[in-house]
């Protein structure tokens, strides 16, 4: 994607995360989960729930190798432990292969999130600027 930089806008950033997402090799998407790190709650969610988190974290990392990803975007932050907690508990049933597919869809997810979120970033009003950045091209 950085090769392909600049970008004419965020539209297209975003459609190009998109696309250089489905052509991630095995290798690649295995790289990727090895990257995350599993969510982490400051919403004060119950102690018995961020205890039942952390076993549910453990054994997901047991079972697949990686730390369980989900984006949670959407979801209000008074819901996503339990919300967490529900996915853990239904992802664990299923096969590995399966299981690898929702992890790089939910990948998938998170990497428009947090460039929509870096791009609204750029764009805010404490000066910075996308065009400065050398993500986007210039306007004009």
């Amino acid at each position: 994607m950085a090769a392909h930089r600049p970008y004419p806008d965020p539209g297209a950033l975003l459609a190009a995360a998109d696309e250089a997402s489905y052509d991630l090799s095995q290798a690649d998407l295995s790289e990727a989960l090895a990257s995350e790190f599993p969510v982490e709650l400051d919403h004060g969610a119950p102690y018995a729930a961020l205890l039942a988190l952390d076993a549910a974290h453990a054994e997901y990392e047991r079972k697949f190798g990686h730390a369980f990803v989900i984006c949670l975007d959407g979801h209000p932050p008074d819901e996503q432990a339990g919300q967490l907690l529900a996915a853990i508990r239904r992802r664990m049933g299923l096969e590995a292969d399966e299981e690898r597919s929702i992890s790089a869809d939910e990948l998938r997810r998170l990497a428009q999130v947090r460039l929509a979120d870096l791009t609204h970033w750029l764009n805010s009003p404490d000066g910075s600027s996308a065009a400065d950045s050398g993500l986007f091209a210039p306007v004009g």
